[in-house]
């Protein structure tokens, strides 16, 4: 718990452990973490250069604790003034990027890597630098990155980032397949499947995107590709997957595809309703339903199109022939 102020775990023992008992010759404390002398020794030589222990001057031999609201409160501001510093660098160091962004030339648009280590490198990269979205294409073929090895994902959906994957049907037989899948759910990623995606590819904010290139008996490559209208291509190859692929869910027998529902007559007037140009409350008083439930269902209904704005829905609709224009 402590190691965000360089304290790995056996020196916080030894902290904690002082601080329970208030002071402790070296032996006794030794005792209880069941080290040896010379090695409990040094774990209280560093407590004491952070400034959390210090020697008895009253009963020499003796150490004593800091007091932690004190001591761990010190650490902790120089900690965030680290920090601060670190991201004020951060800052600018991506505002001089977008500077050299906006005048880049072709070829700075699209990167090379070469190497098993460097395109996994660059994966995670990719997927720890996402600030709201992740967008993915997963073949039953990994090469270089395999769920097992990469906890990007789970880093970055602690910090709130939306997962969107879709799998080919053969990661199933994958020997770690249904276990990846599973943790994904869990994380609440939307996760769907179809019966082969066609390339590899992950996309981080529509801004930045990797293609994993597949040439046999040369060492791994992918294309690292930068805003531009490659990458709007890519963010609509990714979208039409996405649409057309079935959801899979989390249930009591595990990982299963789920066939979407169709909208019912009641989403059917909604929409109607909508593209009309009504208000949601507007829609709530004509149907006689809750405005709780006029959103859930247009919710539903995004989810189902797989959109993000009820501007591509209603497109949709239209597509899907659930509404039919005026004549």
């Amino acid at each position: 718990m402590l190691a965000a102020i360089g304290l790995d775990e056996r020196h916080e023992s030894a902290y904690r452990a002082l601080v329970s008992v208030g002071a402790a010759d070296v032996a006794d404390l030794a005792r209880r973490l069941t080290l040896g002398e010379r090695e409990t020794e040094r774990a209280l030589r560093l407590l004491e250069r952070q400034g959390l222990a210090a020697q008895s001057s009253a009963r020499p031999g003796r150490w004593v604790a800091a007091p932690p609201g004190v001591a761990l409160g010190a650490l902790l501001t120089q900690q965030r003034h680290e920090l601060e510093k670190a991201e004020l660098a951060a800052a600018l160091l991506a505002e001089e990027y977008r500077a050299g962004a906006a005048e880049a030339a072709v070829h700075d648009l699209v990167e090379v890597v070469t190497g098993a280590d460097a395109v996994a490198r660059r994966f995670l990269q990719i997927q720890l630098g996402a600030a709201q979205e992740v967008c993915a294409l997963v073949t039953g073929d990994p090469v270089v990155v395999s769920g097992t090895e990469n906890d990007a994902e789970e880093r970055a959906a602690d910090r709130g980032v939306r997962y969107r994957v879709v799998v080919e049907r053969s990661v199933f037989d994958l020997p770690q397949g249904i276990t990846e899948l599973s943790a994904a759910l869990g994380r609440d990623e939307q996760v769907r499947v179809v019966d082969q995606v066609p390339t590899k590819l992950v996309i981080a904010d529509g801004t930045l995107a990797l293609v994993p290139l597949t040439a046999p008996a040369t060492e791994p490559a992918a294309l690292v590709v930068h805003a531009s209208g490659l990458l709007e291509l890519l963010s609509g190859l990714f979208e039409s997957v996405w649409r057309d692929a079935l959801p899979l869910r989390l249930g009591e027998s595990g990982v299963t595809e789920e066939e979407p529902d169709g909208p019912d007559a009641t989403d059917l007037e909604v929409l109607s309703l909508l593209l009309a140009g009504l208000t949601d409350a507007s829609v709530a008083k004509q149907l006689d339903l809750g405005l709780r439930t006029v959103q859930r269902r247009v919710k539903r209904l995004m989810e189902l199109t797989g959109v993000t704005t009820r501007l591509q829905l209603g497109w949709h609709a239209y597509e899907r022939g659930w509404v039919a224009r005026n004549r």
